[in-house]
């Protein structure tokens, strides 16, 4: 809860000086714009929190959203299959990704990292060779009826006619439920609690019963899943997909918000609430490097210290923890003596 505070805190922080510094950045197209980056991206962190809290990681996120983007029209638009089952299709591609990851990592005991390293080059690869390079448009009117997913609040049925909809994406209701089921799923469930403790202590976790390699999997396939409908949503939302680039370094902004959110990469911790306002905080920060002129250059800048402090800050908390610990034993150590 003190890490969500210090996190809003500098959201504020940067929100003012930003307001102040940056002429338009309280324009309602940009702060329109502003939630709904924030919303997708905050959807695919969620998803990548899963696998961090167990103590994994999955770099394979932005690939395996371009592949995603591309497949689907492919599939609707050149196969003139239907949207359902383009839909079916794309999920059950995310499921065998997710059980693919899974899977090497448990049964063949292979390091998350460099698993999703391979499949980040090869969901690039298929993504590329499947439609020969070729751009990938969601502008035709088959794809109207998931438009209202990137749409404005108002164009929903149970909106419709209230003026404050109109200023409010649909994104951010899609991911209001997400967090809310994730948060559920994490915190009041039991295969929440037993991802808590397989991240804290795998061996420890599978000695109490817990079925280790079966919730592993089930970690990535939710990070897959999550990933695919994260994929739908910006392709549809920017209309138009390149394979060789949509989706790139996306995995770096939604890692980033789980770091930055309180999920510790180490495992065993993590909120989701935290994750939402990582992905705010990430989204603000490049919203504000372009609105007060700095060089884009500095993007991929941003990221990478963003990462790298949230590591640090989390190696620096376990420390005193561990250290106030081993005094608080110590200090009853020695009035029980």
């Amino acid at each position: 809860m003190k890490k969500n505070l210090g996190i809003l805190a500098v959201i504020a922080v940067v929100f003012i000086v930003t307001a102040i510094g940056g002429d338009g950045f309280l324009s309602a197209f940009n702060l329109y714009n502003l939630v709904e980056r924030i919303s997708l991206y905050a959807i695919i962190g969620i998803g990548v929190s899963f696998v961090i809290v167990t103590g994994g990681i999955d770099l394979s996120i932005g690939s395996f959203i371009g592949l995603c983007a591309v497949t689907f029209p492919f599939l609707v638009i050149g196969h003139n299959v239907s949207l359902t089952t383009g839909l079916l299709l794309l999920l059950t591609m995310s499921v065998c990704a997710g059980l693919f990851h899974g899977l090497l990592v448990t049964k063949l005991d292979l390091q998350p990292f460099v698993v999703t390293l391979c499949t980040l080059m090869m969901y690039r690869g298929v993504a590329r060779h499947l439609v020969s390079d070729s751009t990938m448009g969601y502008s035709d009117e088959r794809f109207q009826p998931l438009s209202l997913m990137v749409g404005r609040l108002s164009e929903l049925p149970w909106f419709e006619g209230q003026a404050w909809a109109r200023h409010v994406p649909v994104a951010l209701l899609i991911m209001i439920v997400i967090g809310v089921l994730a948060a559920v799923f994490l915190n009041r469930t039991i295969y929440g609690r037993d991802l808590m403790a397989l991240g804290r202590n795998r061996e420890a976790a599978h000695l109490s019963g817990i079925n280790t390699t079966k919730m592993i999997i089930l970690a990535y396939v939710l990070c897959s899943v999550t990933s695919g409908f994260g994929a739908l949503l910006f392709a549809l939302d920017v209309v138009s997909v390149q394979p060789s680039t949509f989706g790139s370094f996306y995995e770096l902004y939604a890692i980033a918000a789980a770091v930055l959110g309180g999920c510790s990469l180490r495992g065993g911790e993590g909120s989701i609430f935290g994750v939402i306002l990582g992905a705010a905080l990430m989204r603000l920060l490049m919203n504000s490097i372009q609105m007060l002129g700095v060089s884009d250059a500095l993007e991929e800048f941003v990221i990478g210290f963003v990462i790298l402090l949230g590591v640090i800050i989390d190696v620096i908390v376990k420390r005193v923890v561990a250290k106030r610990r081993a005094r608080q034993q110590a200090t009853v150590a020695a009035g029980a003596e």
